[in-house]
């Protein structure tokens, strides 16, 4: 299960208090402080200094992952430098910044079928990295895992998916996902939440990613559905879909896997 970031970065100058931030960073706040933030998961800053940063809080654990993956793809050259990751009474994770803007950027959204080709070729890439050596080997387990906890805990909200996109009821969902959960492969570096905003274009060529929290090993059909459902919400129009898909590379892509997906997020 994802966390939807459907929006671009947006930023608000603030006057940050030094004593909320650990002495570690005290150095970084001499220059212009942004409140960047998109989700209520996290606060995100960009310090306009130097070359920028951009420094994460959140809840004592969360960041763990993130760090974590942020390091490995870099390491691709996928992402960011990670310049430090403090776990204290909560975490923080400060990154360099990604030359450019992030995909749900207006000047790129003005270019629907050049940015829908280019997402699409950035996902095939990335998925077509070797895994091997990658940290978190275990998503389908992690994401099958949530479903059923959700799913018990009375979890299900439709309401993300365009009314022509299917939504059976909880427990049809939980049966598919039964039946079909062994068409899940584990076998493609994801993203995992592969979304326009978390994605860096430096005047359209691709710059890393961000966000890399959900990342790891699982079902390549992840990400797929996460670009088809950003493109549409950030694109406002669903006929981008299909064009997506054949940009991809549509041998690779399998109808039944991608319905399983769908299923799946219903539990988000």
């Amino acid at each position: 299960m994802y966390h939807i970031n459907g929006d671009n970065m947006k930023r608000t100058l603030i006057r940050p208090d030094n004593q909320e931030f650990p002495a570690i960073f005290h150095p970084l706040l001499k220059g212009e402080i942004y409140d960047s933030s998109c989700s209520p998961q996290a606060k995100v800053y960009f310090i306009d200094q130097d070359s920028g940063y951009y420094l994460k809080r959140s809840a004592k654990g969360i960041l763990a992952a993130e760090a974590e993956m942020t390091r490995y793809f870099h390491a691709k050259g996928l992402a960011a430098a990670v310049l430090a990751y403090e776990s204290l009474k909560e975490d923080w994770l400060l990154t360099a910044r990604v030359p450019g803007e992030d995909a749900a950027f207006h000047a790129y959204l003005a270019e629907p079928e050049r940015l829908c080709d280019t997402v699409a070729e950035i996902l095939r890439t990335l998925h077509d990295t070797d895994p091997a050596d990658c940290p978190v080997q275990n998503k389908n387990e992690l994401y099958l895992q949530t479903a059923e906890k959700n799913y018990k805990a009375g979890m299900y909200d439709p309401s993300i998916f365009p009314a022509h996109w299917e939504t059976p009821t909880a427990e049809q969902a939980m049966q598919y996902i039964e039946k079909n959960k062994h068409l899940l492969k584990g076998d493609t570096l994801l993203h995992g939440d592969y979304c326009l905003p978390n994605m860096m274009l430096d005047h359209w060529r691709f710059s890393g990613f961000i966000d890399l929290g959900n990342g790891g090993v699982g079902d390549r059909h992840i990400d797929l559905f996460w670009g088809a459902w950003s493109l549409m919400y950030n694109l406002k129009t669903d006929r981008y879909r299909e064009r997506f898909f054949s940009a991809y590379g549509k041998e690779k892509i399998e109808p039944e896997a991608l319905k399983l997906i769908n299923f799946i997020e219903l539990f988000g």
